[in-house]
């Protein structure tokens, strides 16, 4: 079972389970190398959860390159977080299966699945293209609105959450492929505004996971006097890496393609983001308020 039961992921996959005949492999705890022997015992074929869940396996699998890490596994699938291209580019090679990506939310519990006979670009850049009966609407802002019998009715106890044409807004934001494949782009909320210009933090994101001594990035926003908001990019090194500088963290988005305006201001390095503990998404709004005052690491 790749996500926790009582997570909006859990019914999804009792549903494939029931549906199709396939057995599940439960554990009380995920924790890696434990979960190892059981998925080699149990003869494990599909696994998963989310992005942070992708990392782990890889980085098991990098302690014995060349060795399989679980012979029988022929799929990651997932969703809950962004995917970094590179990410999946590694998975497939290192670990020798297809990964799958999607996006839902709690209100719709599926949106889009990436589909394992999707070309490598696709599913390394796109999340993937809706089931029958779902209705994806980019509004004018770049908002993901969506329509369908798996769309949540409501809040219990708050205002009618849908726009006049019966669209759940999600607070995401993402574009449409010709065809039919869905890109997220970033988070309404997570759109940084510098000097009147939008920038996206998972752009910069995404980036930021192609340099080799950069394990886990997370970008944010801090307030600031003359920008009104400031770039700030918060990362995690793998062991052994060599210290970066800003300096060398923007000369390689540069190098990236990345427009100048949207180079960050300020460095922060941590042993280790604050992640959640059900998908390992980093908790952004802890490192706002831990580096919302203070210098900038040059």
């Amino acid at each position: 079972m790749a996500f926790p039961y009582a997570h909006v992921a859990g019914p999804d996959y009792t549903v494939l389970l029931l549906r199709h005949g396939i057995p599940a492999v439960l554990f009380e705890h995920f924790a890696l190398p434990a979960a190892l022997d059981a998925y080699r015992r149990h003869g494990v074929t599909l696994a998963g959860g989310s992005t942070a869940f992708y990392a782990l396996f890889l980085a098991e699998q990098r302690k014995q390159p060349g060795r399989p890490l679980l012979p029988a596994l022929r799929l990651l699938a997932g969703g809950g977080a962004p995917k970094p291209p590179g990410l999946y580019h590694d998975v497939v090679r290192e670990l020798g299966c297809a990964l799958t990506h999607g996006y839902a939310l709690t209100e719709a519990p599926m949106v889009t699945m990436g589909d394992p006979r999707d070309s490598h670009e696709h599913l390394a850049t796109r999340d993937g293209r809706p089931p029958a009966g779902m209705e994806i609407r980019i509004a004018d802002d770049g908002g993901i609105r969506l329509r369908g019998p798996a769309v949540c009715r409501g809040y219990l106890g708050e205002p009618d959450p849908f726009d006049a044409d019966g669209f759940l807004p999600t607070g995401d934001l993402g574009h449409l492929t010709p065809t039919g494949h869905l890109v997220v782009t970033g988070r309404l909320k997570d759109i940084i505004i510098r000097k009147g210009e939008n920038i996206s933090a998972q752009e910069i994101e995404e980036l930021l996971h192609r340099h080799p001594d950069i394990a886990e990035a997370a970008v944010i926003g801090l307030p600031d006097a003359e920008r009104g908001e400031l770039v700030c990019a918060v990362i995690e090194q793998p062991p052994g890496a060599r210290e970066l500088t800003l300096g060398a963290v923007t000369a390689h988005l540069l190098a990236q393609g990345l427009a100048r305006h949207k180079l960050p201001e300020r460095l922060e390095v941590l042993a280790a983001l604050p992640r959640g503990a059900t998908l390992g998404k980093v908790r952004k709004p802890e490192l706002r308020e831990r580096f919302g005052g203070g210098a900038a690491r040059v």
